[in-house]
């Protein structure tokens, strides 16, 4: 008798977001879910400065939202991809004022932050920052607290690294905000 193997079936985000949370870093890639383990106190630090300096400006400024916390962005449809940014900032206009959806929202973030884990290969992160900015994020930053540098990837698929004396600035998302790198690891 001839044996079958059974694949799981693919699911789509929206399958993929109504799932009870696991417990696990999770994201969905091409369908199928895929765990990691968590990140640790480090990687933790460097989510919430970024995110604190960011929300600090964006909010005096009145601008949109910065979302941490792993907030799925739908990268790719047919098989659904959803990543888990650390990271990211929205303007109104892409994520309007008032109630949030509970879901993913149907545009992607401008900017998008990612903190590299001890568990992170550089090619799986440069294929998640192609996903992002296919999917019309405009600027994606990778924070390596290792080396203690950026690097900045946008929409016109340029890269461009920072050391910790650098400052990023990101004038045509959020004009007047800029940051040294190095503070981003203290």
């Amino acid at each position: 008798m001839a044996t079958v193997e059974q694949t799981p079936a693919l699911i789509t985000a929206e399958e993929f977001a109504r799932r009870p949370d696991s417990g696990y870093v999770e994201e969905l890639v091409r369908g199928r879910i895929i765990m990691s383990p968590p990140p640790g106190v480090r990687h933790g630090i460097v989510c919430n400065r970024i995110g604190k300096l960011l929300a600090i400006f964006v909010d005096d400024h009145d601008l949109g939202y910065v979302v941490n916390n792993d907030a799925g962005v739908v990268t790719e449809r047919g098989p659904d991809t959803v990543r888990g940014p650390d990271v990211s900032y929205y303007s109104y206009a892409r994520l309007p004022k008032g109630d949030p959806p509970t879901g993913y929202n149907p545009s992607p973030p401008e900017l998008v932050f990612e903190v590299l884990s001890p568990s992170d290969r550089w090619g799986d992160v440069l294929r998640k920052v192609g996903e992002y900015i296919n999917a019309g994020v405009l600027v994606v930053v990778v924070l390596d607290p290792e080396e203690r540098n950026a690097r900045l990837f946008d929409a016109a698929k340029s890269s461009k690294s920072f050391g910790s004396d650098e400052v990023l600035r990101f004038e045509s998302i959020l004009p007047g905000f800029d940051v040294t790198v190095g503070r981003l690891f203290e």
